[in-house]
């Protein structure tokens, strides 16, 4: 691992400046994935600004009945937070499908967002990468690419976001609070993260002089229609295949409202309105499940190893919004798919 400078920040001012002053530095909380890839030399901070004591900490509801998440809150506490266990057990689900126990503990939710992809060429730099190195080229393209995106890819990059906790985020309509030189600005969550386009270095839209501060969730939190399957090689420890996150409200069996999100099939959690919005006004059934499935993969694209994550996504669809329908969350103690 390279040598590199340490720095404690204050406050979230002195967190700003100091970021701002040096644009090769990094912030660290948890560092459960920059310490990894400064191990392996795919990171190369000059600088870790140690944030983990800023007043970032709590999960509080505003007067207009959101929830705000501070960047420092540790998995492990949100998921098992009152106040995330019966408004959003959606997000709560997915945290809990992420990781292992100590992982959790560690790993904070502004870092959870800005986790880099488990792609194994960006990990490997004897191998060329965009992501890691523009202009470099793609070594997924035409490698090993069981795990790599069937959605939103570009010639440059099929890499995969790997978050659980994001997808769900994704699903609720989050927003991420930033905060930089020019001040506080929030970020709706379908606009944080980044498609790769000719630009698959940058994973967010977040500016390198700004730092996340908190998320907040809306009023909404389909308590009791929803679910977060997560489908992987095996049953513990492992990132997804596909993983969907649900959630309904129904009147009667007719969906009056859907949100529907993928992780794990593209650069960034995969959200499709148009799909959300077929769903409004139809019967709750499998027919429905169905076509809503069919609509949200019309632009599905395999490469030589990964052709069986588009059937595997099309069923975990129909099998999520079974599960949300019925009211029939997947279980995170007991991981077999319901």
């Amino acid at each position: 691992m390279i040598n590199f400078d340490y720095a404690r920040a204050t406050d979230v001012a002195d967190a700003v400046r100091r970021i701002a002053a040096d644009p090769k530095a990094k912030f660290i909380a948890g560092g459960t994935n920059l310490i990894d890839l400064m191990k392996g030399d795919v990171e190369r901070p000059s600088r870790l600004i140690d944030i983990t004591r800023l007043p970032l900490k709590t999960v509080e509801e505003t007067t207009e009945g959101r929830i705000r998440i501070g960047a420092l809150v540790p998995n492990s506490d949100l998921a098992y937070h009152p106040l995330i266990e019966q408004r959003y057990p959606m997000l709560a689900s997915a945290i809990l499908a992420g990781a292992s126990a100590q992982l959790r503990n560690m790993a904070s939710t502004g870092g959870n967002l800005l986790q880099r992809t488990r792609c194994c060429y960006f990990y490997d730099i004897a191998t060329p990468c965009n992501k890691r190195e523009p202009g470099s080229g793609c070594s997924a393209i035409a490698g090993i690419n069981r795990m790599h995106a069937i959605l939103g890819a570009s010639e440059a990059c099929i890499a995969t976001h790997p978050s659980d906790m994001n997808v769900a985020l994704a699903a609720l309509e989050a927003k991420v609070l930033v905060s930089g030189p020019a001040g506080e600005r929030a970020i709706a969550f379908s606009d944080f993260h980044r498609l790769p386009g000719d630009t698959p270095d940058r994973d967010t839209n977040l500016e390198p002089n700004e730092i996340v501060t908190a998320v907040e969730l809306p009023p909404r939190g389909f308590a009791t229609n929803y679910t977060y399957l997560k489908i992987r090689d095996r049953l513990s420890y492992a990132f997804a295949l596909v993983s969907i996150a649900v959630g309904l409200e129904l009147e009667g069996s007719t969906i009056s409202e859907a949100r529907l999100a993928l992780g794990s099939v593209a650069h960034k959690p995969w959200r499709d309105k148009a799909v959300e919005s077929a769903l409004r006004g139809q019967v709750a059934d499998q027919d429905t499940f169905a076509l809503a499935a069919d609509l949200m993969l019309r632009d599905a694209r395999a490469h030589e190893h990964n052709a069986f994550k588009i059937e595997l996504a099309r069923r975990g669809i129909v099998r999520a919004l079974t599960q949300a329908a019925r009211g029939t969350p997947q279980s995170q103690s007991d991981k077999r798919v319901a």
